[in-house]
């Protein structure tokens, strides 16, 4: 069933909170996500004893106070799909944090293990590097958030816009394994926003033996989890596409391997 790996959002509980992966709820151990949508005024607050978060502000302008640090006018592009970076903030292990709406707030909490230590810090828009892959009609613009250039202990966060009628993390690549110098163990999560609205895209999960082998269709704001496998998205002409992924595993270092058979895409790229 393609729905165990698709996480849909609901009504905004008290705190906000619309969509949450644990490691409990994914069946793994290292990565979660919350989305959280707050009026003006409105508050959420978190702290964790074990886990480092980075707090991304998909669209909207916050105040955050982590710790007896404080890092007013947060963010404030009006759509992720804005050419413009969005607010971010790293969060220690060990240190509580509040945000605090200025207007309509889109917020990714975005988690994974880390032992108390490190300083909190705004994620400063020129620290978030930008990027080209691939060509034609495989090209799609990243923009890295929280990569492992930048100081953590198991977070990576970054963001992709695919445009209509574009593919993505293609050729299909996976990184489930750990093997030096080729590839990474990292869980993953994929949440996605799609402009206009009522579109959709797809994503399909899948392994080398086809033990896991879901094909998704993806609608605005849903969550697809991605434990391990190449997990390529399309995106359909006349819709926009996109996705936050969080990734995190034992090692911090991004390194795939790209499905043998669709190898030579990237090749032509």
């Amino acid at each position: 069933m393609s729905d165990s790996l698709r996480v849909r959002p609901h009504a905004p509980d008290s705190d906000g909170t619309v969509l949450e992966v644990t490691p409990a709820s994914a069946g793994w151990h290292h990565v979660g996500f919350r989305l959280v949508r707050l009026d003006a005024g409105q508050r959420h607050a978190a702290s964790s004893s074990d886990r480092e978060t980075c707090l991304v502000l998909v669209a909207g302008c916050a105040d955050i106070e982590v710790g007896d640090r404080r890092f007013d006018a947060v963010g404030g592009r009006g759509s992720p799909f804005e050419d413009r970076a969005p607010g971010a903030v790293y969060v220690p292990a060990g240190v509580a944090w509040t945000v605090i709406a200025r207007d309509a707030v889109e917020l990714a909490v975005c988690s994974a293990p880390a032992q108390e230590g490190g300083e909190p810090r705004l994620i400063e828009a020129a620290r978030m590097s930008r990027e080209t892959r691939g060509s034609g009609t495989n090209t799609r613009y990243v923009r890295n958030i929280l990569p492992e250039t930048e100081p953590a202990q198991s977070l990576l966060v970054v963001e992709v816009i695919t445009p209509g009628g574009h593919w993505s993390s293609y050729p299909p690549h996976k990184h489930d394994t750990a093997q030096a110098g080729v590839e990474t163990q990292l869980e993953e999560t994929y949440y996605h926003r799609v402009q206009p609205p009522q579109g959709f895209a797809f994503q399909r999960v899948y392994t080398d033996d086809r033990s896991l082998d879901e094909t998704i269709a993806v609608e605005d704001g849903d969550v697809v989890m991605v434990p391990r496998g190449y997990h390529p998205v399309g995106a359909p002409h006349g819709y926009d596409l996109y996705y936050l992924n969080v990734m995190a595993g034992p090692r911090r270092q991004w390194a795939f391997r790209n499905d043998p058979a669709h190898a030579w895409i990237a090749r032509r790229d």
